[in-house]
């Protein structure tokens, strides 16, 4: 990658360092439920620390269509959290810009942290949905740039997107580069799929095809196998002639899931069987090849199970995005628990969750630690893996010759 990073800065004792997180994490009633985007960030801003910069955090959490939004859309206590897990002390500012925002900026001591508030609140003004962040306004992006010596985006999460917080600032900044995540996440993601040490097995699951059309596209090119599980899979049933009674399918992408059935009929692997249940409730299921009417597939079947085993078992390289199955139910968790397992036994094999349900589910397992590399962002790893290039990624500067 051609891209300054976080080791290429120099001198940055004293310097403002705009720092770009995801720390888009769940908050109940006001207390973090889930910090592992928090943790992810932390070796970017302990370099910073060492390095002496005044270091500025900022990251969006959630949407904001309404002032309403607001008051439950706070990143205070995200402050709080990251000061309790690091030990640092972290100044919070309840502002996006402003003179408050600025002198709190100014008084700023080296090697120093203060985050300021929810980015996103940037796209409701005065009870208007003008939406500043996310649709990059140009007067935003320069702001915020003049707030700092020197931009860091460390956001994976927001990479495929360009918001004024990312591509905004980048554009309009002196000197920019990515953190150490960012750089992970890209390292492991470009090595996967462009060297993959081989057998490469690539697992696609997850609701809907035409999110994932390109991805099954892009790694039906590089991987040996591509399997495709639940719901996913019941649009490529249709297109094989299976019945899939009430399951989520979309009978409008049948002609294309026809069309990857026929040109990667060697490499493409669907789900063959599933636990299904009359409703979509956590409630016992029954095992069928093909789904009855008035029954709605919730999870590949122990067929699945064993075909998924058997072409893990040799793998050097695996990629997982989306689960198997309805995962954060009980009676339907089974399959998705069975390749987190799996996977996590391999021997020598480089493992790998590209973010979302799966990565949740491996996290909710406590396994997350045991996989190669666990993704923050599922969107952006999905785009890389498609090829596409990644805004938030494509502004930072390039590495000098």
């Amino acid at each position: 990658m051609n891209k300054r990073t976080l080791n290429d800065l120099k001198d940055l004792e004293g310097k403002v360092v705009l720092t770009r997180v995801d720390f888009n994490v769940p908050i109940k009633k006001g207390v973090v439920t889930d910090a592992n985007r928090i943790s992810a960030a932390i070796p970017t801003i302990k370099k910073l620390v060492e390095e002496k910069a005044k270091i500025v955090l900022f990251t969006h959490l959630g949407r904001i269509n309404s002032e309403e939004d607001k008051k439950d859309l706070t990143v205070a206590p995200v402050a709080k959290k990251l000061a309790a897990i690091s030990g640092w002390k972290v100044k919070f500012v309840s502002e996006t810009r402003g003179e408050k925002l600025e002198e709190e900026i100014s008084k700023m001591k080296n090697g120093t942290i203060l985050m300021f508030e929810n980015t996103r609140f940037e796209d409701v003004k005065d009870g208007e949905k003008v939406k500043y962040e996310s649709k990059n306004d140009s007067s935003l992006g320069k702001y915020w740039a003049s707030l700092g010596d020197v931009f860091v985006n460390d956001a994976f999460g927001t990479a495929h997107r360009a918001h004024a917080s990312n591509v905004g600032i980048a554009s309009n900044i002196k000197e920019s580069a990515i953190g150490l995540l960012i750089e992970k996440e890209v390292e492991f993601l470009k090595n996967a799929v462009d060297n993959p040490k081989r057998p490469f097995v690539a697992l696609l699951g997850g609701a809907k095809v035409s999110d994932k059309i390109n991805v099954i596209e892009a790694l039906a090119k590089k991987a040996d196998k591509v399997i495709i599980g639940t719901a996913m899979c019941y649009t490529f049933h249709l297109a094989q002639g299976k019945n899939i009674g009430d399951s989520l399918a979309e009978p409008e992408k049948v002609k294309l899931a026809k069309k990857l059935l026929k040109k990667y009929k060697n490499k493409l692997i669907i789900a063959e069987d599933s636990n299904c249940a009359p409703k979509f409730k956590d409630v016992k299921g029954k095992v069928y090849d093909e789904v009855p009417d008035g029954m709605i597939g919730m999870d590949a079947g122990p067929k699945t199970i064993e075909i998924v085993k058997k072409e893990l078992e040799n793998a050097k390289t695996v990629v997982w995005n989306g689960p198997f199955g309805v995962s954060e139910f009980n009676n339907y968790k089974h399959a998705t628990e069975a390749i987190a397992k799996t996977m996590v036994g391999l021997k020598d094999a480089t493992t790998i969750i590209g973010g979302g349900d799966s990565a949740a589910a491996a996290i909710k397992m406590g396994l997350a630690d045991k996989f190669s590399h666990v993704s923050t962002g599922g969107g952006a790893s999905m785009e890389f893996l498609e090829g596409k290039v990644l805004p938030g990624i494509n502004a930072i500067q390039k590495k000098k010759k």
